[in-house]
């Protein structure tokens, strides 16, 4: 059995007048983050773990913001394709560990929703899903309430 081990991170900028998403839950809150696609910073940290853990570049080689098809688009649908590609070289999810990073909103009541969809799109359970919230005490561009981050570690296992 061969195990592979990938990281990945993302922060946006907090704006005015956009829906905020995150782990693909829309979440109420006054403020969105800005970016090409839904600029969901945890699936995207998810998703560049994963491209990472297998060597296959990042999510901005595989999904461009130059090209117009991704404008807008719901991030787990970039990430149910790249959860094909890695499933293509025979692999499967060992566990995610990841980490949200945000003064506000609080996140605590959509973790398990989050957890949910990230266990839909990679064909796993809740159980190997983790998402935890912190803040960075003011510090910073998400301490000052002015985007949000996110850092995920996957452990890939397989027979390829």
């Amino acid at each position: 059995m061969q195990f592979r081990i990938g990281t990945g991170f993302d922060v946006h900028r907090l704006a005015d007048g956009l829906p905020l998403v995150l782990g693909g839950v829309r979440i109420p809150f006054g403020k969105g983050l800005e970016g090409h696609s839904d600029a969901d910073v945890l699936v995207h940290a998810v998703i560049d773990a994963l491209l990472g853990s297998l060597a296959l570049g990042d999510i901005g080689i595989h999904f461009p913001d130059s090209d117009p098809r991704y404008r807008g688009i719901n991030s787990l649908v970039l990430l149910k394709q790249v959860w094909q590609l890695v499933r293509g070289k025979n692999f499967h999810l060992g566990n995610l560990d990841s980490i949200l990073i945000a003064e506000n909103p609080k996140m605590s009541p959509f973790l398990d929703a989050m957890r949910s969809n990230l266990a839909e799109c990679l064909e796993s359970t809740k159980d190997l899903i983790s998402i935890k919230a912190t803040t960075t005490e003011k510090l910073r561009i998400t301490g000052r309430g002015q985007g949000i981050a996110a850092q995920v570690v996957v452990l890939l296992h397989g027979t390829s």
